[in-house]
């Protein structure tokens, strides 16, 4: 009796990171959203704060480019109540962090009228420019370092290298809509995407 043929094997969509090598929780992450296609066919950004970087996707799950960033001086995935409304002379260095979360990105101005990409306005959290104006911070040199452990340094906003911010996160979000997607550093990922699973193709890894 002839055997039934076997069944097709389906295609598992999966990001396309190039030649990056990303950390396991940018990787998961990454296959998560393209699988579950979280992103609703936008474009969609992933900064993952314990390695200190940033990746741009196409709708597709295809990385346009990555660099490194600065974050938030203090560790946590969560913004402090009020923190938007206050003076950076009044914030305590508790309260310098990045939130962790998903965002939609929108294009702004802030209150020295430089254009950014808001990740979460209420908060005051944004994704621009590096600016150097404290000598003594050595944003550019930690920026350039070739480690993440000395990335920790604004007061919660994602600094990014003049160019990788203007050609590829602003055009990016001035293309259409932009999820954001802000990996936690104190919990597990689906503490935090409540809708998180483990991709396939990972677990299909072990």
């Amino acid at each position: 009796m002839a055997k039934a043929p076997a069944p097709a094997q389906v295609a598992v969509p999966v990001a396309d990171f190039g030649e990056h090598e990303p950390s396991s929780d940018s990787l998961h992450m990454a296959n998560w959203i393209v699988q579950s296609k979280d992103n609703a066919n936008r474009s969609f950004v992933i900064v993952d704060k314990k390695d200190a970087r940033v990746y741009v996707f196409n709708a597709r799950g295809r990385l346009k480019e990555t660099a490194m960033a600065l974050m938030g001086k203090a560790i946590g995935d969560d913004s402090f109540p009020g923190i938007g409304d206050k003076p950076l002379s009044q914030v305590k260095p508790e309260e310098k962090t990045t939130p962790a979360g998903r965002f939609i990105a929108e294009m702004g101005v802030n209150a020295g009228g430089e254009d950014v990409v808001w990740v979460d306005y209420d908060a005051a959290v944004s994704m621009h420019r590096v600016r150097p104006l404290v000598k003594a911070e050595r944003r550019l040199e930690r920026l350039a370092s070739a480690t993440p452990d000395d990335n920790r340094i604004s007061f919660g906003c994602i600094n990014l290298p003049p160019p990788f911010y203007e050609n590829v996160v602003r055009a990016t979000v001035k293309a259409g809509k932009t999820v954001i997607y802000v990996l936690p550093e104190t919990r597990p990922l689906q503490a935090v995407f409540a809708s998180y699973r483990e991709p396939v193709v990972n677990m299909a890894a072990k």
